[in-house]
This record gives C-alpha cells, structure tokens and sequence, in this order.
C-alpha cells in the first residue's frame, strides 16, 4: 500500500507519491490518482523497493512575518 498526495492547481490535481517519488496529474482527483497508479507501476518495473526503505512523514508549521 502506498500514499497518494493530492493537491490541485490552476485546475489541474496534482498526485504524488512520497514512498517513490512518482508523481502524474489528471483533470479530476481520480484521474490523477489512476495516473498515479499507472506511473508508479512503470517506476516500480524498473527501480523496486529495498525492503527496508520507508519515509518518514511529518507536519510542520509555518511562521508567519
């Protein structure tokens, strides 16, 4: 199971992967999250997982000037 990001910009959404790196984009929030899919299968094809390797995944805030 991996992690999909998902943001949107300029009405494009925008989806990204953080355990590969693998990001794609698509015209709705599923159409990116199906590319994303896609990409992160043809990634996997050529680079595999190591067993070990796993993000570490946190917040943080921002100071505001």
């Amino acid at each position: 199971m991996f992690t999909a990001v998902i943001h949107e910009e300029d009405g494009i959404f925008i989806a990204e992967c953080p355990e590969v790196g693998s990001v794609s984009q698509g015209a709705s929030m599923e159409e990116a999250l199906a590319n994303l899919r896609e990409a992160t299968s043809l990634y996997l094809e050529e680079f595999p997982l190591t067993p070990h390797r796993h993000p570490f995944v946190t917040t943080f805030d921002m100071a505001h000037a």
